[in-house]
């Protein structure tokens, strides 16, 4: 049908290309427009009219061909299959969510091992076996105030304290243009300047005094170029409810580089635990004990951690409690080490300062920090900045 339409418009004297026509099918492909015919109108006209001179040459021909037709035949919408799963799961009233009651820590994991030995089969809509779209425990898409995720997709209420799955990560990008100077104005505040390396920068000063007492014969000197020496050692939370926050984090990353000359930096998830990574794509082949992160940069680095802090707090208190693996300390542990050994730290948090109350893991996070974090917000960032700096 579209085939005849571009050769009608050809027949009409309009100049029309191959090139355009192609360019109107890929437009289509990628439903740039809808089913109506007043939305194909604009966009054909759009990718094929390159004169506005011809756009009443073009509506004739248009009018023409379309004449009684409301919509295009073979454009018709299709439901996605997401949709039609996420269908499946079962909303709960505020009154039911109340009457399920979570197991605990130990009554979870034992409740989850009995029911991999038992189910043989797969459920649905349930409130007991592993399953979609029910209040078990165990399962995904549905609902549960504890629970243990099973699947790569979640129902987006992150109440799991442990997910069985296979998750991949992206690294923040540390190339990302800054919309507004302001974080790298706020990092600023926590700087000590110093003249170390090879002279490399001409000093413009001691060459005028150098050559007025050497009567005027020119004595060119050069020193050091003046670098801000404070070193920073960066922990970035990535994944999960961390992706809520990928923009504000990679113009925060991208900041730091730019600021600090001494910056190393590693991810986590949720907790510092006894391991964290550089690069997401190889975080289980390419780990760094954080023992050894601790003994090869001194305490003269600056700690920043930045995370939402927001988790089960079984993954803070509890041994084995991480969402990816059995960790053989707690969360709290492993952070309280980090303390110990980077005495001036702060915690950086995305999430909103008027939620905090709200949530659990938070006040546990905050009380281990000694009340040192503080919202990634510009006034934030310059209060964790000057805390820093003393």
């Amino acid at each position: 049908m579209l085939i005849d339409f571009f050769l009608h418009l050809k027949s009409a004297k309009l100049p029309v290309s191959t090139k355009e026509f192609l360019t109107l099918l890929e437009a289509l492909q990628k439903h740039v427009a809808g089913h109506s015919i007043d939305e194909f109108y604009f966009l054909s006209r759009a990718c094929l009219v390159k004169d506005e001179t011809n756009y009443d040459r073009f509506d004739q021909a248009f009018g023409q061909y379309f004449k009684g037709v409301e919509k295009i035949p073979g454009l018709e919408g299709e439901i996605p299959e997401e949709w039609l799963r996420f269908m499946t799961q079962k909303h709960l009233t505020p009154e039911e969510k109340a009457k399920l009651q979570a197991l605990g820590w130990d009554k979870l994991m034992e409740e989850f091992k009995k029911r991999m030995q038992e189910q043989k089969k797969r459920h649905a809509g349930g409130s007991k076996w592993i399953g979609t779209g029910g209040s078990s425990p165990f399962g995904a898409h549905g609902y549960h105030p504890e629970g243990i995720r099973i699947g790569p997709e979640s129902a987006g209420n992150r109440t799991a304290v442990k997910v069985w799955e296979n998750r991949e990560y992206r690294n923040l990008d540390d190339t990302v243009e800054l919309g507004t100077r302001n974080i790298k104005v706020a990092l600023r505040r926590l700087r000590r300047f110093a003249r170390e390396g090879s002279a490399e920068e001409l000093d413009l000063d001691g060459t005028i005094s150098s050559t007025a007492r050497n009567a005027g014969w020119l004595d060119i000197l050069m020193r050091p170029e003046r670098h801000n020496k404070v070193k920073v050692l960066l922990f970035l939370d990535i994944g999960g409810s961390m992706d809520d926050h990928i923009k504000l984090c990679e113009e925060l990353f991208s900041a730091a580089k730019t600021e600090f000359k001494h910056l190393e930096y590693f991810y986590f998830h949720n907790c510092v635990y006894d391991h964290v990574w550089r690069d997401n794509r190889r975080r289980h082949s390419e780990r760094f004990p954080l023992w050894d992160v601790m003994h090869k940069y001194g305490n003269d680095y600056k700690l920043i951690l930045v995370g939402d802090a927001t988790m089960s707090p079984y993954e803070i208190l509890q041994p084995g409690g991480s969402v990816e693996y059995m960790n053989e300390e707690t969360g709290a542990a492993w952070l309280r080490r980090l303390l110990d050994a980077y005495p001036h730290a702060a915690w950086l948090n995305p999430e909103p300062e008027r939620l905090w109350p709200y949530r659990h893991s938070i006040s546990i996070i905050g009380n281990i920090m000694g009340n040192r974090m503080f919202p990634l917000t510009l006034e934030g960032l310059e209060r964790a900045m000057r805390l820093l700096s003393k």
